[in-house]
């Protein structure tokens, strides 16, 4: 028997209703994207229109239905597995512009140099072992073919789990030691970095739930109890990418790291940290 599409009718009212909101928060983080030129976030705004096609292509199985087809299946499959890969992408890269900003690596687990290329080789790579496992899923006529790549998204979203629980790690570390260090005193006057490291922390919190209940989602089977109830892929994906997308609209990271801020952030830094060093002689 071939892979079942679904095992409940896909709601068109709530695919509709979230490709839209997706769709304006991403049209929102282009025209921030653009007007600070934060590039960094290029890999956010992708994910974000994956979001918003893939809950509209969620939107076209439900007219299809009972009556699925292929395409709109797999659209949908693949663009919500993936996107938030590309939203750790541009996290990570937030954070090493963060240290660098401060001028900081030094109290930095992992050089700022080497942060960003380590974790989204990290994300890359998980990222294809998703997309193949999704591929292969999708097209699958048989339990083997429904089962390895089960198997393959399985690995894809322990690799993310894995890269992303490092990150935590290195950004508390970073974090806890910025704190105890006299530069600390001097440099939160300029930059509210301290804010946005707990903003970080709290979109890493959302993307680290939604992945560990998609890990339960495909350890379960395409017969779990998980892959039985839309409810779930809307209450622990849908909700908390859509909060991560909300979040980083209103704490935008360009009024802490933008091209236009850093190198003037960064000078005048330098600056306090001379001028300490004069009152101390």
């Amino acid at each position: 028997m071939g892979y079942k599409f679904y095992h409940y009718d896909p709601s068109a009212g709530a695919g509709m209703a979230f490709a839209i909101m997706f769709g304006i928060t991403t049209l929102f983080h282009i025209w921030q994207m653009t007007r600070a030129r934060t590039w960094y976030m290029t890999a956010f705004v992708i994910g974000g229109i994956f979001e918003a096609i893939g809950y509209l292509c969620r939107f076209f199985s439900a007219q299809e239905t009972p009556d699925w087809t292929m395409k709109p299946y797999i659209g949908q499959s693949l663009l919500l597995l993936l996107a938030p890969a590309l939203f750790a992408a541009s996290i990570y890269m937030i954070l090493g512009r963060i240290i660098r900003m401060l001028n900081a690596g030094s109290v930095s687990l992992i050089r700022p140099s080497w942060l960003t290329k380590i974790f989204v080789t990290g994300d890359v790579l998980s990222f294809f072992v998703q997309s193949g496992g999704g591929g292969i899923l999708a097209k699958a006529k048989s339990k083997d073919q429904s089962d390895l790549g089960n198997h393959l998204i399985i690995v894809g979203l322990f690799i993310q789990i894995a890269f992303f629980g490092f990150f935590v790690v290195v950004s508390i570390v970073f974090h806890r030691r910025m704190l105890a260090t006299p530069m600390h005193q001097m440099v939160t006057t300029q930059e509210p970095w301290t804010q946005y490291m707990k903003i970080l922390y709290a979109v890493s919190c959302l993307i680290m739930i939604r992945s560990a209940y998609r890990v339960v989602e495909y350890v379960q089977g395409t017969n779990g109890y998980l892959q039985s109830k839309e409810a779930f892929l809307y209450i622990f994906d849908a909700v908390l990418m859509l909060t991560c997308c909300f979040i980083l609209n209103w704490w935008h990271p360009s009024k802490v790291v933008s091209s236009k801020q850093s190198k003037y952030a960064e000078g005048s830094i330098n600056l306090s940290m001379e001028a300490g060093s004069l009152d101390r002689t």
